[in-house]
């Protein structure tokens, strides 16, 4: 008896600090993102969409960041599907920014400085296929950005063990709406502020240069 509450008290753990933990609630509606002319989007995926739209939204530069999915072969994901690990989905968040401000190279930087780029099929405490790290291209200049930072990090930084998967952008499919700005919705939420709300500050600190003002 003493081994099974043991068991039940450390799923309870898990799914507090878990992405996957988190019980759809009804919240205040968010308005969809209309981007400008100058607008352009990128593709990043590095363990919970929560943690990672927070990151890009504190940039400067960003105008917005959606959560959602994409990298898999399934049509119209859930947050329940990609859940199972068999949709091939990664939960990836769309990056709206204006090329005047911050470059797709300034994002590329984001993303790297901003996760643990060798660690396969996670990002710590989350882990199966849905949290890998993968960094989208739409052009072959994109390519080459990132596998330039690439090439330069494994040389001084990773010892050749980066696992990012550098994949062609197809299709990205929006998150349900309770997921949009869910780390500013929902500070209190357990895992926003035993994972979401830490790593972004570890990354305000890195890279206070690239900050929105106020940030």
């Amino acid at each position: 008896m003493k081994i099974i509450k043991s068991v039940f008290a450390i799923s309870a753990v898990f799914l507090l600090i878990s992405c996957l933990g988190f019980s759809k609630k009804e919240d205040v509606a968010v308005q969809p993102y209309t981007s400008s002319i100058e607008t352009k989007v990128a593709y990043f995926a590095s363990g919970c969409f929560w943690c990672v739209e927070a990151i890009f939204e504190s940039v400067n530069g960003v105008e917005e960041a959606v959560s959602g999915y994409a990298g898999g072969f399934t049509k119209n994901p859930t947050y329940q599907s990609i859940g199972t690990g068999k949709t091939g989905h990664a939960e990836t968040v769309a990056v709206y920014y204006n090329p005047k401000k911050v470059s797709f190279e300034t994002l590329v930087t984001v993303f790297f400085g901003s996760h643990n780029p060798t660690t396969v099929n996670g990002q710590d405490p989350d882990y199966g296929t849905q949290y890998r790290s993968i960094a989208f291209y739409k052009t072959d200049k994109e390519k080459e950005s990132i596998e330039k930072a690439i090439s330069k990090l494994n040389k001084e930084v990773y010892n050749g063990k980066i696992a990012t998967e550098v994949t062609k952008f197809s299709k990205f499919y929006e998150a349900e709406e309770y997921h949009q700005n869910f780390e500013k919705r929902n500070p209190t939420q357990g895992y926003v502020k035993a994972v979401s709300i830490p790593r972004l500050n570890k990354f305000k600190k890195k890279f206070p240069e690239l900050l929105k003002k106020g940030e």
